[in-house]
This record gives C-alpha cells, sequence and structure tokens, in this order.
C-alpha cells in the first residue's frame, strides 16, 4: 500500500508540473478540468481500475436452463397431455425445484464464510455490510412512479421527468419577502485569501470511504495525494476566491433517492441523498 501511495505522488508531481506554466488568468473551468483529468490518469496508472463489485445472486445461468426445459415439457404436455408426459413434467418440476434449493443452500453457505473470514481479518466495514444484506433480504427494485395526477408511468424518459420535477419542487423552496423590511447595509470585515494551512486542515477533515460526486473523484485520491495536491488545488480554490466564479461542473451533483416507508411509487415517500 506504501508503493502504490509514492508512486501515485509521483505520478502527480510529474503531471502538475505541467500546470505550472499556465497563466493565473487561467479559465477556472479549464484549469479544474486539467487538475481533475491529471489526478485520474495518474491514480489509473498507480492504483489501477477498480470493477464495480456486482450483487452476488444464486439465480445464475444454469437455474434460466432449468426454466426453459421444464417449460418447454410444460408446452409438450399442454398440446399432447398424455400420462408419461404429465409425470415427465412432474418429475423436471420436482428436479427444477431441488437443485434450486442447492443452489440456494451454496450461496447462503458462502455468504456466511464470507463473513466469518471478515470477522477473522477484522474487515469491519465488509462485516457490517454483509450482515446488512443477510438483515434486508431480496429487495425488489421498482422500476415505474406515479406521476402528480396518481397514474402509473414505465417509461424511462416519464420516469426521470417525474422525479426531476418532484426534486424541484422538494429543493427550490420561494420564500416571500417581507415588502416592508428595511435593508440595511453594513461594511464587514476584510477576509484574507484562503491559507494553504486552512487548505490541509479542511483536506484532513473529508471523510473517506464516501461515493464519486459528478467528477468521479474519491476523497482518497485527494488525502493521499500529499503535499503536491494540496498546491495546486489551493492555487485553483485562490483563483476562484478572487473571480469569484465556480466551475461549472461544481455547480452539478447527483440525487439518489432512498425509499424510506410506503408506497414505492410514490416519490413523497423517498428522501433524497
Amino acid at each position: 500500500m506504501k508503493e502504490v501511495r509514492e508512486q501515485y505522488q509521483i505520478e502527480l508531481t510529474n503531471r502538475f508540473a505541467a500546470l505550472d506554466n499556465l497563466s493565473d488568468n487561467e479559465d477556472v473551468d479549464r484549469t479544474w478540468e486539467n487538475i481533475k483529468e491529471d489526478i485520474k490518469t495518474s491514480a489509473e496508472r498507480s492504483v489501477g481500475l477498480h470493477e464495480l463489485k456486482q450483487n452476488k445472486t444464486w439465480f445464475d445461468e444454469e437455474c434460466l436452463c432449468f426454466l426453459d426445459r421444464r417449460k418447454r415439457i410444460k408446452m409438450q404436455c399442454i398440446q399432447d397431455p398424455s400420462q408419461n408426459k404429465v409425470d415427465n413434467l412432474n418429475n423436471v418440476g420436482r428436479g427444477v425445484s431441488r437443485h434450486f434449493r442447492n443452489k440456494k443452500k451454496a450461496y447462503v453457505r458462502a455468504e456466511i464464510e464470507e463473513l466469518g473470514t471478515n470477522s477473522k481479518i477484522q474487515n469491519i466495514r465488509e462485516l457490517y455490510r454483509g450482515i446488512s444484506d443477510f438483515k434486508k433480504g431480496y429487495q425488489p427494485r421498482c422500476n415505474i412512479v406515479k406521476d402528480e395526477k396518481g397514474d402509473l408511468v414505465a417509461d424511462s424518459h416519464s420516469i426521470v421527468v417525474r422525479w426531476r420535477n418532484y426534486f424541484s419542487q422538494l429543493f427550490n423552496v420561494h420564500v416571500v419577502k417581507d415588502v416592508w423590511q428595511t435593508e440595511i447595509h453594513t461594511a464587514g470585515p476584510l477576509v484574507p485569501d484562503p491559507s494553504a494551512y486552512e487548505f490541509e486542515l479542511a483536506i484532513d477533515k473529508i471523510k473517506s470511504h464516501k461515493s464519486a460526486g459528478f467528477d468521479q473523484i474519491l476523497a482518497e485520491l485527494i488525502k493521499v495525494g500529499g503535499r503536491t495536491i494540496c498546491l495546486e488545488i489551493h492555487k485553483l480554490i485562490n483563483s476562484i476566491w478572487k473571480k469569484e466564479k465556480l466551475p461549472e461542473e461544481w455547480k452539478e451533483s447527483i440525487i439518489v433517492p432512498i425509499h424510506k416507508k410506503g408506497d414505492k411509487t410514490d416519490c413523497s415517500n423517498y428522501r433524497a441523498i
């Protein structure tokens, strides 16, 4: 792990060296794009790409083949309901049920063994995640929602529009201002530019093990980048501070609806993170 971190920091230092030639008048969007691409490229070369962990399931292609076989025999039995075909269908049905039970038992046994392994090596995060999956059990996905009139919509475009309208109304609350309120102008103290020390403290306080945002950069890549990445992003922050302009990508976010309780097709039964 230490060797990988050092290699990542060397990659960053070499790539950020080219940014020193950029002018202070460089657009903040372009500066951020350069920093973002250098971080992602350095991480890919030193750490490598991480494949998303797929949800494990005991229902695989072999189970589908068993179902297809039972379906074909059932269709033959319907077309020609002889006693031999009925007996064959019953035998195949019992074999399919027995195969499914064995598959599920093997899956549960493997999950329990994985929990035991995580407990022995004190991998607490994966241990609690596995226990939580066992407690929740199978959670079917809901691919339909209700629109404003209460009618169900199933196509992907209408679902996205419904969620967008719902969160737009939820987050954009228009407060009525008091027209009689007197506006008072006060002279605030002059706030100095953010220092490099303040920025390093802010980076140390970033929480780890969190999902990446729209830029697909994990917090760990910022925290282990060393002083080089702190200086480069600090320059960007000072440029934003002086120009009073944020990169356009920083204004975008990903909203994930989390079901609370009640009807899963009703958008009001979700909270957003």
